[in-house]
């Protein structure tokens, strides 16, 4: 396919309790969670995944002060609040129905070549600075236990593999390669020997367990050791 920009809508539709989007370009449908398109002219063609990130405005903001956002001239309100600390699930049943995770459980979740794999965010509550390797990419699954920023970096700086740990304060940690001090929200090292190099961030999704699950039940979960 030729590379194009699209703009997108939002379709109205579910897949598995999924949304579903549209193209103005070509009016196809695509995927939320598999980022392919699912019906129309585009069928089968895939969007390329960024890094995104779940945090706090005023975390966000205090490492990016020029950032801007929308602003509606209302207070801002989230209609689905009480969904998120209800039972409900979806409007409709599950596919899937696996019981590893509680369905509501948020997870930080990977897509890779031939695999997938989620962290629970209950245990990344605990263990905050996870070092591991998926599909053979060094990465560090991160939690700030102040902001609830989650998100995962790759752990490699040059020809150099580091081993991240909790630092002193929830939103940072320490390599134990040269003690320099990396941002957790930027991925950015903020003191020490590697000053100013930052890692790069390796796209993921956080999602609940349920919707997650049902589009890839084969999905690993990760276990804390």
């Amino acid at each position: 396919m030729k590379a194009e920009t699209l703009t997108f809508g939002v379709s109205g539709k579910l897949i598995m309790n999924a949304l579903v989007m549209y193209d103005r370009e070509t009016d196809t449908l695509w995927s939320q969670l598999l980022g392919e398109a699912v019906q129309g002219p585009l069928l089968g063609e895939r969007l390329t995944l960024l890094p995104s990130r779940l945090t706090t405005w005023g975390d966000w903001k205090a490492e990016h002060p020029d950032t801007l956002a929308l602003d509606t001239g209302r207070r801002p309100y989230d209609s689905y609040i009480d969904y998120y600390v209800s039972s409900r699930t979806g409007i409709m049943p599950e596919s899937n129905n696996d019981e590893r995770l509680s369905p509501k459980q948020l997870v930080l979740g990977l897509v890779g070549e031939s695999s997938q794999r989620v962290y629970a965010h209950s245990d990344l509550e605990s263990a905050q600075v996870v070092n591991d390797v998926f599909e053979g990419a060094e990465i560090v699954v991160v939690l700030d236990s102040t902001s609830r920023s989650v998100g995962a970096f790759g752990r490699r700086v040059g020809e150099r593999v580091l081993t991240l740990e909790q630092g002193d304060d929830s939103g940072e940690m320490v390599d134990a390669e040269t003690g320099s001090t990396w941002s957790k929200l930027t991925g950015m090292a903020v003191a020490g020997e590697l000053e100013s190099e930052r890692l790069q961030e390796h796209p993921s999704f956080n999602v609940f367990w349920f919707g997650w699950s049902d589009y890839y039940p084969d999905t690993e979960v990760y276990v804390r050791n």
